[in-house]
């Protein structure tokens, strides 16, 4: 059996699949509980997690979702110690109109329309982090992925509606703060977010660097 000490462990990054999905919503609802609760209260936490927190299987079908794994490998050998990859953390981009929200928010508009690459901007979408591995450089490293693929689909820039507890993080990459906006949810719970822009840099250029 190995020993903490002859046991590495890596992180690695893929795209999301539809077989992630119970993990996935046990990852967002343990890290919107754990980081959000410095920001949101009880009954704002509450009312995210019912309409707004959760999987766009949207996002996971066009490819443009991702997870990051933390893989464990016992040094000197190629097999796993541990039988199952967790998923530590995810996020990524759309190419559709809607802004933010899960894929059951149909009140946040269409979740299939289009965007033109020409004069829209991508949507940054969904990031969310283990609490036990916040401030590690995964989300930083989710959204570099993302912005290089979006980049490779012809969008020039990134749009997102941050949380707050997201907004300092993507201030630091490069989004500048558009408008404050206090969303009224369907149960009349009201979330306060931050739209915010960024404008991609040129490739060979990128001013992400994963820690």
């Amino acid at each position: 059996m190995s020993t903490p000490d002859s046991v590495s462990t890596f992180v690695h990054y893929r795209l999301a699949r539809l077989a992630d999905i119970d993990d996935l919503m046990q990852l967002i609802a343990l890290s919107v509980e754990s980081i959000g609760s410095r920001y949101y209260s009880p009954e704002q936490l509450a009312s995210s997690l019912e309409y707004v927190f959760g999987v766009d299987r949207q996002l996971i079908a066009d490819g443009t979702y991702y997870v990051a794994e933390r893989v464990r490998e016992a040094q000197g050998t190629k097999e796993s110690s541990d039988p199952r990859p967790e998923i530590i953390g995810c996020g990524g981009w759309s190419m559709r109109r809607r802004l933010f929200g899960k894929d059951s928010a149909s009140w946040n508009g269409d979740p299939a329309e289009p965007l033109n690459p020409a004069i829209e901007p991508a949507r940054i979408r969904a990031f969310f982090v283990h609490p036990d591995w916040a401030r590690r450089g995964i989300a930083r490293a989710l959204l570099e992925l993302s912005e290089q693929a979006a980049r490779a689909r012809g969008f020039r820039t990134f749009e997102l509606a941050a949380t707050l507890m997201g907004e300092p993080m993507y201030a630091r990459c490069g989004f500048i703060e558009l408008e404050r906006i206090d969303y009224e949810l369907p149960d009349g719970v009201h979330l306060p977010v931050v739209r915010m822009l960024k404008p991609l840099v040129p490739a060979g250029h990128s001013e992400l660097h994963a820690v």
